[in-house]
């Protein structure tokens, strides 16, 4: 993908799934939105981790890949909201694309966002973008 690709795309945008999958880590710290790629199994271990969702929850790449997302990482997304959303996708087999309100309160002030879940049978990632309400 090109800089000039990499600039248009949006936390909104069609598709959004297949053009995080074909990012590399460089790409993804371009984006002006947060995305955590973690893997389908059940720990659901952080796989991805890119520079806006670095600065805006204050953890570093390397204290967060490796670790299961909803067990160490965000607890605060362990629930039926989220968490219980992609493992209902996988098990079924079927894409999962939903954008929800959310608000962050772990570890920071409550900070509302928006999250857009994407996960796909095609895929061995899956993808939360993040992105800041104001």
């Amino acid at each position: 993908m090109t800089m000039a690709t990499l600039l248009s795309l949006e936390f909104e945008q069609p598709h959004l799934m297949r053009e995080l999958a074909a990012l590399d880590d460089a790409g993804l710290d371009q984006l002006d939105f947060g995305v955590i790629g973690f893997g389908k199994e059940p720990e659901a271990k952080v796989l991805r981790y890119n520079a806006r969702e670095r600065q805006g929850s204050g953890l570093d790449r390397s204290r967060v890949v490796g670790l299961p997302l909803f067990g160490d990482v965000a607890q605060c997304m362990n629930n039926y909201l989220v968490a219980q959303r992609f493992d209902d996708a996988v098990e079924a087999g079927r894409e999962l694309d939903e954008t929800v309100p959310f608000t962050y309160t772990l570890r920071m002030k409550p900070t509302p966002v928006f999250l857009r879940l994407l996960s796909s049978p095609e895929h061995a990632t899956q993808f939360i973008a993040i992105l800041r309400r104001s």
